[in-house]
Formats: structure tokens, sequence, C-alpha cells
């Protein structure tokens, strides 16, 4: 394994002394208390992971096509795609993006030969598909449909992330675009959790009759993943004190602004898992091996947590890469993580940002 000097003498000797960078991790006092601290059952391998791309540019998010990967650039709005062997293509730009803080264009997701993108314009977030046309190695984007749109924007707290659960359903985040008490109004789409169809209209048995509203309470949720019993997880972004995992329920309320993090109130759902932001900022996830991997950001770990002990976690690659923004499953079963240097936060070196394979443990 290669050790990015950049990281610093820190990160290697986490590295080196625990091959799979894989540390304990004692909870904080007031956090969720583990009942079992991370040991060495973490599912990820030792020396098993793979730099597969180079040189991109704050890449936001990776969804498969046909076995390749599609990746968004945030402030160049590129699509470009990924093969196995690490070739990179451009599919497309798309149009009317405006980058711009946290801003631009963000998650992406594909189903039945469509490319869905959640992106800011110059004055709101929307979400457009776009017809696949071609094959992996030549791919291109018909015209766009915009499925939803009038979604708050603003520098920071965009949500994002997009993803198709086993319903077959969209489900959407969005951040409270700085407007912290937009997230406990039910009118308002910022600070949600939203379920669309894949064209754009309001499922039936959605909580709220008419609307697309999912869960309520949320600041900045840019995780969302599905368990094989269909429970969804998703991750979010603290204010100042905790980041959290959240089990969510249809129709459910998660708190913020009136809490941050486990407040044992009857009228909000606690978080499964709490974290302070400077060793979390959770962005994508993904859930394999019966566990949630989580990509953090300012915490420049990946995380994860068992999903037959929500209460504990073990972390892997401290320091190694970065920030890592999107984590998924690939067709072959292997994690591809994302990391984020470029994104005008982090302190980017040679050959950020780029797109690291993780193979996981089968025998586990």
């Amino acid at each position: 394994m290669v050790i990015r000097s950049r990281r610093g003498l820190v990160a290697w000797i986490v590295l080196s002394a625990a091959s799979i960078a894989l540390v304990a991790c004692a909870p904080t006092a007031s956090a969720p208390s583990p009942s079992r601290l991370p040991d060495a059952s973490g599912s990820v391998s030792a020396g098993t992971e793979t730099t597969l791309v180079e040189n991109l540019a704050a890449p936001w998010s990776i969804a498969f096509h046909e076995g390749v990967a599609l990746i968004s650039e945030r402030d160049s709005a590129r699509i470009v795609e990924v093969s196995d062997d690490g070739d990179v293509g451009e599919v497309a730009v798309i149009d009317g993006v405006a980058p711009g803080g946290e801003g631009g264009l963000l998650g992406i997701a594909v189903r039945d030969g469509y490319l869905y993108a959640y992106s800011t314009v110059a004055e709101e977030n929307r979400v457009q598909r776009f017809r696949l046309a071609g094959s992996p190695g030549s791919l291109g984007l018909g015209a766009p449909e915009t499925i939803l749109d009038g979604l708050a924007a603003a520098s920071n707290h965009n949500g994002g992330r997009i993803a198709f659960g086993p319903d077959g359903m969209l489900y959407v985040t969005v951040g409270d675009a700085g407007d912290r008490e937009s997230a406990q109004d039910p009118a308002s789409l910022s600070g949600k959790i939203l379920r669309i169809t894949p064209e754009g209209a309001v499922p039936g048995d959605n909580p709220i009759d008419g609307s697309p509203v999912y869960s309520l309470g949320h600041r900045n949720p840019q995780g969302l993943a599905w368990d094989e019993t269909g429970t969804l997880y998703a991750s979010e972004f603290g204010q100042d004190t905790w980041d959290e995992l959240n089990v969510i329920e249809p129709g459910g309320n998660y708190g913020w602004p009136v809490v941050e993090g486990v407040a044992d109130r009857a009228e909000f759902i606690d978080p499964v898992q709490q974290w302070a932001p400077d060793a979390a900022s959770p962005s994508g996830i993904a859930i394999a091996e019966e566990a949630v991997f989580i990509a953090n950001l300012r915490g420049e770990r990946l995380r994860e947590v068992p999903l037959n002990d929500l209460s504990s976690f073990a972390e892997h690659f401290i320091e190694a890469y970065g920030r890592l923004r999107d984590v998924v499953v690939a067709p072959d079963g292997a994690l591809w993580m994302l990391t984020n240097n470029t994104d005008g936060r982090g302190e980017p070196g040679d050959g950020d940002d780029r797109v690291v394979r993780v193979s996981l443990d089968e025998g586990r």
C-alpha cells in the first residue's frame, strides 16, 4: 500500500499498525454507548484498496450503468464514465448548473435507462432525468426532463443525495438551505427527505397526502441506503455538536433545529449513532456485508456500523485519502470511494481527487 505523504506521519503509523486502518473508538460521554468497541471484526480486508482513477475535479456522486461507473463533478457540471480499468470519458456537461459554495451538480442515480441528477441552478435546486444513449465507452445523454424543482438553494445545506429505494421510488435529500425553521414546516420541502415516482409524481402512499415529504426535521442529510429488509438509513450533518446516522420512518420528525443528536424527546426520533463533526461530517453511505459504510469529510475516514449492533462502529483509512464524499457498492460487491479534497475545503495532493476501490472480506 502506498501512503500519501501529504497526510503525514501520523496517518502512516495508524495504517501500518493496523493494516486495515482500523482503530478502537471510545464513545464520547454524551453519545450512545456502544456495547462493543470496534475491533478486528470489521469487514474491510487488509491491503485491499486500489486507486482506480485520479485527477477528478470535486467529484460528488457515483452511480453504475451496465457495469460502468458514472460520476458527477460538482463545479464543472460534468458527468464522466469510468471503466473497471480506470479509463475516463466525458458523457455530458449538464446545462444551467450554477456552482457556488456547496451547490452545483450533486447526486446522481440510474434506473431503467435514465440518469437522474440533482443540481443547483441560479435560484433553486432541481432534479432532472436524461435518457442514456449509446453503450459503455461512448455514452451520451438525451434531452433533460425536470421532474422536481423549486427546492431552496443556498451556498450551503443543499442536501443533494438521490437514490432509488427497493419500492422503485426516488428518494431525495434536501437541506434547510440556511432556513433552519423550514425543516419543521411540513409545507416546506427544505430540511426533508422526499419520495417521488421516477416521473416526479407524489406516490399515493406517502405519509402526507399529496406531498413528496417523507420525513422532516433534517439539517443537511447527504446519505441514503437500504438494508435487505427495506429499512432506510440516512446520514446527516449536524451544526456544532452531533452528526447523525438515522433510521428513517415514514412521516418521522428528526428534530432539527429544535434538537441536535440524541434528545430523548417523544416527539422526535433519535439517531442510532452520533459523532462530533470534526470526526465525521458524513456524506454518502452504502450497505454491504451487513454493515452501513459512511464516507466522512472532516473526519477523513470510512466508518462501518454493523447492522446487528447499531450502537458500535469501526473506522478505516483514517486520514489516508483525505475527505471522503461518497461510497457505493459496485456490481462486483466491492466498495468504491470518492475523495473530495478539491472541493475548496480539503488539501489536495498529487492525483486528487480520486476513486478508490475497496474489497470486502467475503469470509466475514
